[in-house]
Parts: structure tokens; sequence; C-alpha cells
């Protein structure tokens, strides 16, 4: 396999600009440097990972003469919004991060092919079709990430409660009943920390329920016309039962508070969220994820049959509009990530990521649940990131605005089944 992440890159005389996420001084438009240095700029919508993401760009721009990797960060829901603004502005990255077809196909028509990546080549069968356009794959899958009910092994441990026994949904309502039967024993605030106060994990949430709707299929999710809540009684179900037992007020809950002040110091027994947790947990207390770290599946299609969301939520794309030095820096900035001795590290321990890509072994993962989600997906067995299909801005424009009124008690369910069904049709159309 050729190394071409050692090449030199042509000079590139281009000007400077302020990089929004690094706070320092960088390329704009993705490319745009100073003197003979090529700049990449590398747009990301997962915060949680954006010291360990700067980390690895350094590493790489250090080591590769004439070319910087910068990284700029928008998240917390607000990334797509502010993509969109730099390619309006012309302030167009050379790398940016996707999610789901419906924003891979926004772009399309700057995207690069990326079968001319040497690393396309490694991805897991199947997951390429997450950024596939019209049979052209235009992006590749950062990483693997799967979600459920995140829960406290010790906090179970102390309750009494097996997290191996629960098998069906009431198996699942007697465990958070018994935990709240002893929340002033366990020293926990509430049994949940759900974040109600995110558009995002509202999103998250619903494809539990969304998923056997389409078959647990991405692609049909993508060409669907219509949600019609086949499953929308037992997402009520869930909602009714963690709001009862929530950390209140639920619309003030963020991501910082459910997980770095409420999970992490054992104030909550469970919150909804994925693997993409880990980073943040490690950057507090290293022993938690190792030691503490469970995830229970959610009965999103019947009863008895649970199941934990596994795919590839991301998607990387290159920007063919840009100049060639740096299309080319920023293909070969791909391939050493996921390809060099240096990158496959990074990417496991560094990033904590469930590798996208065949020939891992399980035991290099660094944490219990990843280890866990990345066997899960190849055998089958997972729902599949129906909300990352949805119509373009339908989770933040009425999906959560209708949710946050059910969950404040402002509406009934059948008002948001209504005015989210109608939402979804008039925004395919």
């Amino acid at each position: 396999m050729a190394n071409r992440w050692k090449k030199l890159f042509l000079p590139a005389v281009l000007s400077a600009l302020v990089l929004v996420g690094c706070g320092g001084q960088s390329g704009a438009g993705g490319g745009q440097g100073s003197g003979d240095e090529v700049v990449v700029e590398f747009f990301s919508q997962k915060p949680e990972i954006t010291q360990q993401l700067e980390a690895l760009a350094q590493s790489y721009s250090e080591q590769t003469d004439g070319v910087r990797v910068n990284i700029t960060t928008v998240g917390s829901g607000e990334g797509s919004a502010a993509l969109q603004a730099k390619f309006s502005s012309g302030d167009e990255p050379a790398l940016m991060m996707l999610g789901g077809l419906p924003e891979v196909e926004r772009y399309s028509d700057t995207l690069l092919d990326v079968t001319e990546l040497e690393m396309t080549d490694t991805v897991i069968d199947g997951l390429l079709e997450g950024g596939t356009i019209e049979g052209v794959p235009l992006g590749v899958p950062m990483n693997i990430e799967g979600f459920g009910w995140m829960y406290n092994k010790d906090i179970f441990e102390q309750a009494g409660v097996n997290p191996d026994s629960i098998q069906t949904y009431d198996d699942f309502v007697e465990a958070v009943e018994t935990l709240d039967s002893q929340k002033e024993e366990l020293g926990i605030e509430a049994v949940c920390g759900f974040s109600g106060g995110e558009n995002y994990i509202a999103n998250q949430f619903s494809a539990n329920f969304t998923s056997p709707e389409y078959n647990n299929s991405i692609l049909e999710a993508y060409s669907a016309t219509e949600l019609n809540w086949e499953y929308g009684d037992r997402m009520q179900k869930y909602t009714d039962l963690f709001n009862q037992y929530n950390v209140q007020p639920i619309l003030t809950v963020d991501y910082s508070r459910s997980v770095e002040e409420l999970f992490i110091n054992d104030r909550v027994a469970m919150v909804h969220q994925g693997n993409w947790i880990v980073p943040t947990l490690n950057g507090i207390d290293p022993e938690f994820a190792q030691n503490k770290l469970g995830i229970l599946p959610v009965f999103g299609e019947n009863d008895e049959e649970g199941k934990i969301v596994v795919g590839a939520p991301w998607y990387i794309g290159i920007n063919s509009g840009l100049d060639e030095p740096v299309v080319e820096a920023a293909k070969d900035f791909l391939d050493w990530m996921y390809l060099s001795d240096e990158g496959q590290q990074a990417v496991v321990e560094e990033l904590q990521f469930v590798p996208a890509q065949e020939g891992y072994d399980p035991e290099t993962i660094s944490d219990p649940v990843s280890r866990e989600l990345y066997e899960a997906l190849l055998s089958g067995e997972t729902a599949a990131m129906t909300h990352k299909q949805y119509p373009d801005g339908w989770f933040q424009q009425v999906l959560y605005p209708e949710y946050q009124k059910y969950l404040n008690g402002e509406s009934t369910w059948e008002q948001f089944e209504e005015a989210t069904s109608k939402g979804f049709a008039d925004m395919r159309r």
C-alpha cells in the first residue's frame, strides 16, 4: 500500500484568516494559507472530540512539510446551519463532517468521489451506502456509534438490579421503579438524566421507534415520503416513564449537565446517550468507562425484543471545488488518519472511535461498551440510524419543538404525532 501521506505538496501562495474552532490563525475557504503553506480546514460537528481531533491534526501537520490541518468545530445541533453559512459566505472547508444522506445530498455537487481514497477499500461492507448519492460514494464513514440507555453499573449493583435480567420492557420499568425507590440510599438525584434541553438527543431517541417503521433501513428512511408513527405508542410509553423519573425541569438538562455533572458523578443511574460520551468520561475519570459504564437496549418494536441503534452517523466529505493542492492534502490526511499506524492508534485510543473499517481486533477497542457495539454491528443485531435520514431540518424545526411541548405538558401525544407527521410529509415534497 503506497504511503501517499509521506509526499510533499507543491507550495500554494494563499491568504490567511482566523480559524473559528481553535481560536488560532488558519486558512479560509478550507485551504487558503499564506506563503508556502497549504491549509486544510476540517469542519467538525462533534465538540466532544475537539481536543483529540486537534491533536491528531497537529501531529500530521508537524510530519508533513508545507501542509497544516486546522479543526473548526460547531456542535450542539447547530453544525449543519454553520456549515451552510460557510458555503454561503465562500468560506468553504476542505473536509466536512456530514450527518446522513440529506446533508450529503445538499453538498453532492461539490463532494469528491471517495473511491479515490485508499482507505475506502477497508470500510466495512454496507457502511458506504450512508454517504452514497445516485450510486456514487461521496463520503467515508468516520466511525461507528451506537446508543441506548447508558447506565452506571455500580448504582445498579447497589440497588440489586441485574442488567442481564432486563429482557423485556416490563423488566426495564421494574428496574426504573426499583432504582427510584432507593434514591436516598443510592445518593442519586433521579433515576434518569435525559437531556430534554438538546434537540439532537430527541432526534436520536426517536430512531428507536422509527427504525422498525422503516424496516431498520437507512435507505428506506431516506426515501420515505411520510412518517406514520407506527411505533409511536411505544415512544410515548418510554417518554412518560423517563419524564416521571428524570431530573427536572427536564427541558433545562443539556449534555453537559447530563453527562459531565450528573452521570459521571453518580447522581443519576441512566442517560440516553451513546459511546460518543466515552472521551468526555475519560477526560474526567478514566476509570468510569472501563469499570462502570454499561448500555441497555430500547424495546422500540415490541416488549420482548430490545435493540441498540448502531451505524455510521457521520461521513467525512472532501470539497472537490478547492485548489488541487488543498484537495490532495485533504485526501492524504484522511488516508493517513485511517491507514497509518499512528492514525489507527489515535482513532481507537485517543478519539475512542469504534472503527468503521474491517480488520480490527475487538480487544483493541478501548472500552467495553464500544466493543459490544462493534460486535453487535458485525452480527447484524442492531436497529438503524433512521434519525440521520429525516427531511433536512425537520428535527430542528418540527420534531424537537413539538417534543418539547409534550414533555412540558403543553400538548397531547396525538397532537405531537399529527404535527410531526405533517411536517415530515411537507418537507419531503
